[in-house]
């Protein structure tokens, strides 16, 4: 009986032995793979979640580049590519519908930075890592923060402005057309802003915070200052080119004469502005630069070498470039023609083939 009990007793041990060295083996990854089949980064899921089709440089080339370079690094990765259209609960659908489908990194463009904190807690607890692209998400520590500097481009929109109102001897009063108040990044924009419009001497008569960007309701609200201070807009410091192209729209469509207007973005309508001198500046930002580091970037986590950056922002490591201001003077030479992000043919439709040749665009 002993004998025949130190015999069970040692085929239990080894049965035990046999689960647990089963359980080990499969054990769940952070992102819910199976820890010993877990995904080659050659196949890696990398979602890539823009926040609105308002600014049209997200469908024309944001998505379009980030793909491209995540092909060249990986042609067997998988880009999950979504656009929340301004919702911010739709968004966090669509990077709750990326997890789902497996994603190994998410690089997320915030409706709403504030909200977007969630979408970086889910994720990491998940042990994906969340690239925070063009706008940050102060509330929580990304991984990854890619963008130009948002404050700096705030500066250089304004002190642009300035420079040119000052050697026009402009007289009058500034309006300043913000961003989203949702976005981080606007009002890191609107910061840089005043830290040029504060101290040049003009009056700020006015500002607005743009709901979602929307191009409609920063013309609305510049109509409404045209009606309160006719004849004293010397200019109008606005935040990109959707809400510079309202408020052009909304001094044509009462009769007055356009003052200086700034914008961002570079977008092709603001460069066909700018050479029919409606729009004062605008802001070149390589979107090929940013799409291709957020890529480079994703495709490192996705391999688990975790990018550095070569600064911090929100506690967050950060790749920040430094971008142009455009005017028509240097349209030529940084926007628009072979090699630079604008084509020529684009430009110089029918409409504007006349203030481009005046412009050197030929």
């Amino acid at each position: 009986m002993k004998q025949r009990s130190v015999r069970s007793f040692a085929a239990a041990v080894s049965v035990m032995t046999v689960i647990v060295s089963a359980a080990a083996c499969s054990t769940k990854a952070p992102n819910g793979t199976d820890g010993a089949n877990s995904r080659s980064p050659q196949n890696a899921k990398i979602a890539f979640l823009m926040p609105d089709i308002a600014s049209t440089r997200y469908e024309l080339y944001d998505a379009p580049l980030f793909k491209a370079k995540v092909k060249d690094l990986c042609g067997g990765c998988e880009v999950l590519y979504q656009n929340a259209g301004g919702d911010a609960a739709k968004q966090q659908q669509q990077a709750d519908s990326a997890l789902a489908q497996g994603a190994d990194v998410i690089v997320i463009d915030p409706v709403d930075s504030a909200a977007a904190a969630g979408t970086v807690r889910t994720a990491q607890g998940r042990g994906v890592p969340v690239i925070a692209y063009d706008r940050p998400i102060p509330a929580v520590k990304a991984d990854y923060y890619v963008s130009f500097d948002n404050e700096k481009i705030g500066a250089m929109i304004g002190t642009s402005l300035v420079e040119h109102l000052r050697a026009t001897s402009a007289e009058g009063g500034l309006l300043q057309v913000n961003g989203s108040p949702t976005d981080a990044a606007a009002g890191l924009i609107k910061k840089g802003i005043h830290s040029a419009v504060d101290s040049s001497g003009f009056d700020l008569l006015a500002e607005y915070d743009t709901p979602a960007w929307e191009p409609g309701k920063a013309q609305s609200w510049v109509s409404g200052q045209i009606a309160k201070f006719p004849g004293k807009i010397a200019g109008v410091v606005a935040a990109n080119d959707g809400t510079g192209g309202g408020s052009i729209a909304a001094f044509k469509a009462a009769g007055a004469k356009v003052p200086p207007v700034t914008g961002n973005d570079a977008e092709l309508a603001a460069a066909q502005r700018i050479v029919k001198g409606d729009q004062y500046n605008t802001i070149s930002k390589p979107i090929k630069t940013v799409a291709e580091a957020a890529a480079t970037a994703a495709y490192a986590f996705a391999e688990e070498k975790k990018p550095r950056g070569d600064t911090t922002l929100f506690g967050t490591p950060s790749e920040l470039f430094t971008p142009t201001v455009v005017t028509r003077e240097n349209i030529a030479e940084v926007l628009v023609g072979n090699g630079k992000p604008l084509k020529t043919a684009d430009v110089c439709t029918a409409t504007y083939a006349a203030a481009c040749a005046e412009a050197g665009l030929t």
